[in-house]
């Protein structure tokens, strides 16, 4: 087994996302790192072609650990109160394979962090490792700050399930777009114990129901009910360490080629790009305007290996192929219901 590496989960759908994301951790962490790619689904070709030009990434093999996942998610979210709701209100991630990403926990390394494919490496990883003598996981998100019903945990709930107060559950909440962890963390004891709470002991009711199917709200109450001991880089101490990370909501400055949090130039572990759709960046690495913030940093990073490739320039789509693809997208939303 390897010390330490890195996964991500893709497929052929994020493909420029991933290559992207690839020559973002060859750039700012270095190819001494081995990267692991777990399949969100068999769509792999383009994947596996990319796996074969590079020598420091592979292909998560473990068929077996990602069935034990889908049927465990699968139980699991068939015992929320909204699997008996109408197909018509099912969230848009419904039956998705996100959660393969927990496959992670038995791969090849002692030690990992997980990547988001919508993200961008931007800084190396030492301090995350480091962070991992001392904790079970380590994350660099601000989902503990939401309040109201944003979370999409149950806060009462979830708190009076583990015997504490809203206000010490609040700093426990996170997402699963970027953590580091430990092999074996969670395994087959693990989610026995868990699929007995969460199927058993209505456990699963604490995800909030527009959240049904989120591999983030799962993963927030597994650590959380198991008690892991976590860190937040949001919350250090130091606040060099307290920075964004959405593309689509925080503010950064791009200094040779690295983004930094705007206040304070402070550098960032990952750019997100969240609540962006990948069929978009497909289509900015095609050369049409989309509107993507920070889409000069993603196509930089895209193009990195093969600079003669990138779009000289951007250009918009017709009006035509506009209302085509909104027809598109009105016909495949009324398909959705009828099944």
């Amino acid at each position: 087994m390897k010390k330490c590496g890195i996964f991500t989960l893709a497929n052929d759908a994020v493909y420029d996302q991933l290559v992207a994301l690839l020559n973002s951790i060859e750039k700012n962490i270095g190819t001494h790192l081995p990267v692991t790619i777990i399949p969100y689904n068999d769509s792999l070709d383009k994947v596996r072609h990319e796996v074969d030009a590079r020598s420091n990434v592979s292909l998560f093999e473990k068929k077996s650990v990602l069935e034990k996942w889908d049927d465990f998610v699968n139980e699991v979210w068939q015992a929320h109160p909204r699997a008996r709701a109408p197909k018509r209100t099912r969230p848009g991630w419904y039956k998705g394979f996100v959660h393969r990403k927990f496959a992670a926990f038995e791969g090849d390394f002692e030690r990992f962090i997980f990547f988001d494919a919508d993200s961008l490496a931007m800084k190396p990883v030492d301090d995350v490792f480091q962070k991992l003598d001392e904790y079970d996981l380590v994350f660099n998100d601000w989902e503990h700050a939401k309040r109201r019903d944003i979370p999409e945990i149950i806060p009462q709930k979830l708190a009076e399930v583990v015997n504490c107060t809203v206000d010490e559950l609040y700093p426990q909440l996170h997402c699963d777009s970027f953590f580091g962890s430990k092999h074996g963390l969670i395994n087959d004891e693990t989610l026995a114990q868990l699929k007995h709470f969460l199927v058993h002991e209505n456990g699963i009711e604490c995800v909030r129901d527009r959240c049904w199917w989120s591999s983030s709200g799962l993963f927030s109450l597994i650590t959380v009910k198991e008690g892991y001991s976590l860190f937040n880089f949001t919350q250090s101490a130091n606040p060099q360490e307290r920075t964004g990370n959405c593309a689509d909501a925080d503010p950064f400055v791009s200094i040779d080629g690295v983004l930094c949090n705007e206040e304070g130039l402070k550098p960032i572990h990952r750019i997100h790009y969240m609540n962006y759709s990948s069929i978009d960046f497909a289509r900015l690495s095609k050369g049409e305007v989309v509107d993507i913030r920070y889409s000069d940093t993603f196509l930089s990073y895209r193009f990195l290996k093969a600079p003669l490739d990138k779009p000289r320039e951007l250009k918009r789509a017709g009006s035509l192929k506009v209302f085509l693809r909104k027809l598109e997208k009105i016909i495949n939303k009324v398909q959705k219901v009828l099944n």
